[in-house]
Order: C-alpha cells, then sequence, then structure tokens
C-alpha cells in the first residue's frame, strides 16, 4: 500500500508540471504528446532499457542521454592550449560587460513597464520561446539551430576544463519527447571542486561567449550570404500607400514594382528622386508597375496615372508632432516654426508628392543584413552598429510573426550570379539565409540569456566566484569557511532580487 502511494505521489510532480505548461498556452496536444511521453519513459526506467541506453529520467518527463563520444574531438580540439587559455581570459571580461549590459537591460524593462505598463498582458506561450510553440518562434529552422548552439555551449565548457586538466566524464542531451531542452557536459566533480576559482571562471564563462562569438561568426556569413541575391525585376516598391494621396487615387497597391516613372527607368533611389525632383504639386505622372505576384508567380504589367499632390500640405494635414510641440509657446506661432522647419529640411510649397512612404529597392530585405550598407559611415560608428546588430535582430521575428524577413519583400528576391547561388538557386539561397538567422539568433538568445548573473545560469556561477574573490580580497586575514559561507549567501540572496527584477515586467504586464 506504501509503495502504490509513493508510486502515486511521484507522479503527481510531472503531472502538474505538464497542467503548469497548459496554463502557460501549450496547446492540448502538447499536453497530450507531454502525458504520453511521460509514461514512455516511465514504461522504458520500469525494463531496464534507460539503464542500457545510459539515460536517466530527471525532473520527472526529461530525458537525460550520456554519451562517451566526442572526447576524442574535445582532445583534438584542446590540445591548442595557449589559444583556449587566452580564449578563457577573454570570456571573462566578455562576460562581465555583457553581464552589465543584462543589468541594464533588465532593470530598464522592469521601470518601463512601471511607468508604462502594457495595454494587453504577454502571452504566456510566448515566455517560454519554445519552438513551435511560442508565436513568433517556427519549428524547424530554430529547433535544428538550438542543437547545434547548444552543443557549442556545453563544448566551450568541455575544452576549458580538459586545456585546464580536468578529464570529460560524459557528454549528452537533454530531452523533451523530440526538442532538445539542453546539453550537458560532466566533469569530474573532485577535480572540479579542486580547481582554482580563475580555472573555473574560465570554464563558466566559457559557454556563454563562445556563442555570443558564434553570433557575430555568423552575422559576417549571413552578410555575404544577403550579397548573393538580387532583385527579380528592377525597380523600386513603396511599404505604404497614403490614403487619399495621388497613388492611392490611381490604384497603386503597396509592394508593386514601379518600373518607370514618365518613361523613365526607376532602379534605385536616387533615380527616383531625380524625377520627382522635376515634377510639382498638380503635375500627371505615369507610372509602369509590375503587381504583386498572383498565384502561379506571374506579374501583370501595367500603366497608371497619379496626379501629385502638394509635399508640404500632406505634412501640415499630419499636425504637429508631439516631439516638436514643446519647442514653441502658442498654436499659431507652433505651426509657422514648424512650416519654418519643414521648409529648412527641403520641403517647400508646391513640391510634388507621390503619396507613397517607405520607398525600397528590390534587395530591400536583406540590405540590412549587409555590412557593405554602412560602408558610408565613420567606422566608429559602423563598429558601434555591428556591435548592437545582434539586438535590432532579436525584434525581427517578433515584428514579422515569425519570418526572417517579410514575405512581400521575400517575393522580390532571387539568387544572383555567384558560384553557389547559381548552383543551388533562390530557393536554396533562401534556406541557408533562413538557417543562418535562426542561428544567430538562437545563440545570441542563449549566450546573453546564460549570462543573467543569476544560479543556476552561468552568469550566477560567475558572480558567486567573482563575489568569493573580492570578499576574499578585502578580508584577508577572514577564515575561508566563513567567506565561502559569505560568498554564498550573497550570491544567493542576488539570485532572489534578479529572479524578482525578471520576473516584475512578466508578473505586471499578466496582472494589469
Amino acid at each position: 500500500m506504501r509503495g502504490e502511494e509513493g508510486s502515486a505521489t511521484s507522479h503527481l510532480l510531472p503531472m502538474i508540471s505538464i497542467y503548469f505548461f497548459y496554463l502557460l498556452g501549450l496547446p492540448i496536444w502538447g499536453a497530450i504528446l507531454m502525458v504520453i511521453w511521460y509514461w514512455g519513459l516511465i514504461t522504458l526506467e520500469n525494463n531496464g532499457t534507460l539503464d542500457n541506453w545510459d539515460a536517466t529520467r530527471v525532473l520527472g518527463f526529461i530525458l537525460m542521454i550520456r554519451t562517451k563520444k566526442g572526447r576524442i574531438l574535445l582532445d583534438s580540439i584542446s590540445k591548442y592550449r595557449r589559444f583556449w587559455r587566452g580564449f578563457g581570459e577573454f570570456s571573462i571580461w566578455l562576460c562581465f560587460i555583457v553581464m552589465f549590459g543584462v543589468m541594464l537591460l533588465l532593470i530598464f524593462s522592469a521601470i518601463l513597464s512601471a511607468t508604462s505598463p502594457p495595454e494587453e498582458p504577454i502571452p504566456a506561450k510566448d515566455l517560454l520561446l519554445i519552438p513551435g510553440v511560442t508565436s513568433f518562434v517556427p519549428f524547424w529552422w530554430p529547433v535544428i539551430a538550438l542543437v547545434i548552439a547548444i552543443i557549442i555551449h556545453e563544448y566551450g565548457h568541455a575544452i576549458q576544463a580538459r586545456v585546464h586538466g580536468m578529464r570529460a566524464k560524459s557528454f549528452g542531451l537533454l530531452l523533451l519527447g523530440p526538442l532538445p531542452m539542453g546539453a550537458f557536459f560532466e566533469p569530474e566533480i573532485q577535480e572540479m571542486t579542486k580547481a582554482p576559482r580563475r580555472e573555473r571562471l574560465r570554464i563558466y564563462a566559457a559557454a556563454p561567449s563562445i556563442n555570443i562569438v558564434t553570433t557575430y561568426i555568423v552575422l559576417i556569413l549571413l552578410s555575404c550570404t544577403a550579397s548573393g541575391f538580387v532583385a527579380s525585376e528592377p525597380g523600386l516598391h513603396a511599404k505604404g500607400i497614403i490614403i487619399g494621396s495621388g497613388a492611392d487615387d490611381a490604384g497603386l497597391e503597396p509592394y508593386e514594382i514601379i518600373t518607370h516613372l514618365d518613361g523613365i527607368e526607376v532602379s534605385d533611389y536616387d533615380s527616383f528622386t531625380e524625377v520627382m525632383d522635376t515634377k510639382n504639386a498638380g503635375d500627371e505622372m505615369n507610372l509602369s508597375v509590375l503587381s504583386r505576384k498572383d498565384d502561379a508567380g506571374e506579374r501583370d504589367s501595367r500603366n497608371i496615372v497619379v496626379t501629385l499632390t502638394d509635399q508640404l500640405d500632406y505634412y501640415i494635414s499630419q499636425g504637429i508632432p508631439e516631439w516638436f510641440e514643446g519647442n514653441c509657446n502658442s498654436e499659431e506661432n507652433c505651426m509657422n516654426e514648424y512650416i519654418d522647419f519643414l521648409n529648412e529640411n527641403g520641403i517647400q510649397e508646391g513640391d510634388a508628392f507621390l503619396g507613397v512612404s517607405g520607398i525600397s529597392s528590390g534587395t530591400s530585405a536583406v540590405d540590412g543584413y549587409k555590412l557593405s550598407s554602412t560602408e558610408d559611415l565613420n567606422p566608429v560608428f559602423r563598429t558601434v552598429i555591428f556591435i548592437f546588430k545582434p539586438l535590432e535582430l532579436l525584434g525581427q521575428p517578433i515584428q514579422l510573426e515569425g519570418h526572417s524577413m517579410p514575405l512581400e519583400e521575400r517575393d522580390l528576391l532571387e539568387s544572383g550570379d555567384g558560384a553557389i547561388a547559381s548552383i543551388i538557386g533562390t530557393n536554396g539561397m533562401l534556406a541557408i539565409f533562413d538557417f543562418l538567422f535562426w542561428f544567430a539568433w538562437i545563440n545570441f538568445i542563449l549566450g546573453f540569456a546564460n549570462l543573467i548573473p543569476m544560479v543556476p545560469f552561468d552568469g550566477g556561477q560567475i558572480t558567486r566566484d567573482s563575489t568569493h574573490s573580492v570578499i576574499k580580497f578585502f578580508g584577508k586575514n577572514m577564515n575561508p569557511l566563513k567567506v565561502e559561507n559569505l560568498a554564498n549567501r550573497v550570491s544567493g540572496l542576488s539570485s532572489i532580487i534578479i529572479l524578482l527584477i525578471v520576473l516584475f515586467p512578466i508578473l505586471l504586464a499578466n496582472i494589469f
């Protein structure tokens, strides 16, 4: 009776956990699959199959698969000790810098949530960042990228451990069904415990650092891939059409390709502005247009006549921007000053206005990923833009509902004349681009999130050992056990504080 009661109790926590995931937004079919997976693991555990696989069931429904394979490759990579020791030292400083950025971002997010609470709660499933479940994270490319990124992460730990003379007991993956939940590297525990703190810092810091470094390497590859695309049709397109404008009245639609203005070919923005500068408000202009692709992938060509309106009148009709209102006293005075401001910035009465926004070339979907797009800027600015590029990358899937580029602009691309592009074609180039995009995205998320200064993340381990070193430095005569206890207490308290800061925006968004 007691055994049955204990068995029932052991099943309770996994079932509660699955129900919790369901409340967070896991689809009902996902919850059913988790239950099937759980009972499958129980069966394999009871008949001894997991033991034969050198696998363990942990936390109820996560499968921990160990392997001793990979140690030969590890020894081969780790033989360059001087390089990896240098990388380990670089990793410590990189992690401290990124951890500082993580803290600023978390604090800023908490303050922003407190001062300007979001109008709608964050969907629970979007907090999980699970491929195929989170609304802006598709399944296949992110899952493949996640598996590779996790392997890179754990090898980062393992290489540093091996370089510092520690043995690799095993490697492994943590699986929840077909989804990789993580990976692990098992060193010999006694060797890890006895290692000097500086060596441990290198081991903890190497994994998130190698993910971050990989992100920037992939960004360079993404730039090379982006350069391999050309526009399928020469011309420009507008991302938006102004309601009530000449373009709207003439029937121009977003993402239609404008090939000619009054018979003059417009292949880039400069040629477009050259033609527009010769026109005045009230003029009529002929546009040669290619429609968006139909179901068969074909475009129709047509000519439309647009009556150009006044650009200054358009800006005035939009009202005075909020950012400008603080610069003037009365409403009348403010409007006059705003008109003067527009005149000073090249917008004069009678200037022709087509009535479109976001005029872009056919390769605009990938132009932002090209390193050459910033070649006209100061080298310092170019470096800063490149450093912060991953932050821009993170927002793309959220804005584009899980896509790496706008679908309308994706249709405007085709592979160029390069050797690889000509072999694999447009679909192959787009597949490579999508994989590299998600590989950079996943690597940065993995490296960045692991540097949250909270145990059990790598950032928490770094914080704990660093706190110990600081306390030991200032308390040279302090008992070592007291130093250890104080460091653990400070680390535990800081982890609780960080957890509250992390959860605050989420709880606030879902409460109010």
